[in-house]
């Protein structure tokens, strides 16, 4: 197996389940047009957030980590009527990007998009009381992940799900004597995953047009487990 033949699938899948949507299209073309990192999920993992959303009856979701808004389109899209989502970029220039994909998917009343580094947005999100929150997608710098965990936790409910992408980095995880900043990020994020009660977790790997990686999911305990 190699990653032609991953990618190939990954198509084959897409084509069947995640038909072409002019919307999320336009959303890509856009980003890669401005120069952006094509870091972005995939439409199957697009798919598969849009689909925890629902199953978790998603009201209120948080997203730390926008890009060019992709993956806030496909979680939006999830939400009830009176739902809301808020997402966090750090970068300006992905922000101004993020924000005309998410007007154009007619999205603009239902996402609130706050610039600025994370670990200032949200200690603020905690005062203004905008929690808690059911669902929260980490995708951000990944030497921060242990932070931004720590911080979905202040953020969440019992069930309230939370979902970290980009977790296994080709494998390289299980080198801990690595140099790149993203590993011991995610080692670090990994050992706090582990020393938590609070939650249930698994870890998944996958392949596939964005090669070999992986996402955590953990769930918040019920104050009586």
């Amino acid at each position: 197996m190699n990653p032609e033949t991953w990618a190939a699938v990954d198509r084959y899948l897409t084509d069947l389940f995640e038909p072409s949507d002019a919307v999320l299209a336009a959303a890509l073309a856009a980003s890669t047009a401005a120069g952006l990192p094509s870091i972005n999920v995939s439409p199957a993992q697009g798919k598969l957030l849009q689909l925890l959303a629902r199953i978790q009856r998603a009201r209120n979701i948080l997203e730390i980590g926008t890009l060019g808004g992709y993956s806030a389109i496909w979680l939006a899209r999830a939400l009830p009527v009176d739902g809301r989502l808020i997402t966090l970029e750090f970068d300006s220039k992905h922000a101004e990007v993020a924000r005309a994909n998410i007007a154009r998917a007619g999205l603009g009343d239902v996402v609130e998009l706050r610039v600025g580094r994370a670990l200032d947005t949200l200690p603020q999100l905690a005062a203004e009381g905008r929690g808690p929150f059911d669902l929260i997608f980490i995708d951000a710098d990944k030497p921060s992940t242990a932070d931004y965990f720590a911080w979905s936790l202040k953020l969440s409910r019992p069930g309230s799900l939370i979902m970290v992408d980009n977790v296994v980095r080709n494998g390289a995880v299980v080198d801990a004597a690595s140099d790149d900043p993203r590993v011991q990020g995610m080692r670090h994020f990994f050992d706090a995953l582990a020393a938590e009660k609070r939650v249930d977790a698994a870890v998944v790997q996958t392949v596939g047009s964005k090669g070999y990686d992986g996402f955590a999911l953990a769930r918040v305990r019920e104050s009586d487990k």
